[in-house]
């Protein structure tokens, strides 16, 4: 079976637990995380197999992806799984540092580029291999700070950090393309800051692996 496949039949597997996680409590954010499953899939199934690498997931608000494939990598067993949002339980709403397989805390909106930008940093300066991996949402671009990391990456010619970014066209309940119209094209934004850019279909494996 090739990669693109073996994706979906994850992916399609991801999406019945997040279902089926639902059932049992009303905190779960549905839709944030099946915007960017095939994404995490393919930052866990390219990056994350190299213990050199670290992702952060800036988009927080879609953490039950990322605990699930978590879950299927052995790292957060069943147990703590099924105690998602619940008393005695490790897994909340948005990623904690310190649960396993968790390198930072995020979910208030912008934290999470910063962050990988410190930490891409701190590789160069240890001359430690590997690359820092981030999922940002379309509206964490609306902050300050994130374009704040974006300059200071360039500025500091961080070649081992990856910026993927979410862009489904809603932030909260409103569409980005409406109301912030002067946001767009998004990939013309980070190339004037000296980025290389790639526009693909977040849902599509080969995609993603050849941009």
């Amino acid at each position: 079976m090739n990669n693109y496949l073996a994706s979906i039949k994850r992916c399609k597997n991801y999406r019945k637990k997040i279902l089926l996680l639902s059932k049992k409590l009303s905190a779960l954010h549905i839709a944030p995380a099946f915007s960017c499953i095939e994404i995490v899939d393919f930052i866990y199934s390219k990056f994350i197999k190299k213990k050199e690498n670290i992702f952060i997931m800036s988009k927080g608000h879609a953490s039950i992806i990322q605990y699930i494939v978590l879950n299927e990598k052995g790292v957060i067993s069943n147990k703590q799984l099924d105690r998602f949002c619940k008393p005695n339980g490790i897994l909340g709403t948005h990623p904690d540092y310190g649960t396993p397989g968790i390198y930072a805390s995020t979910g208030s909106l912008g934290h999470g580029a910063g962050l990988a930008v410190g930490r891409a940093y701190a590789k160069k300066a240890m001359k430690q291999k590997g690359f820092v991996i981030c999922l940002l949402s379309d509206g964490e671009l609306q902050e300050g700070s994130t374009w704040e990391a974006v300059m200071m990456a360039a500025n500091k010619k961080l070649d081992n950090l990856i910026f993927f970014v979410d862009n489904n066209d809603f932030s909260g309940l409103e569409r980005m393309s409406v109301s912030h119209k002067a946001f767009y094209p998004i990939d013309k934004k980070f190339s004037s800051f000296g980025w290389q850019t790639s526009k693909v279909d977040g849902h599509n494996y080969n995609q993603i692996n050849n941009c």
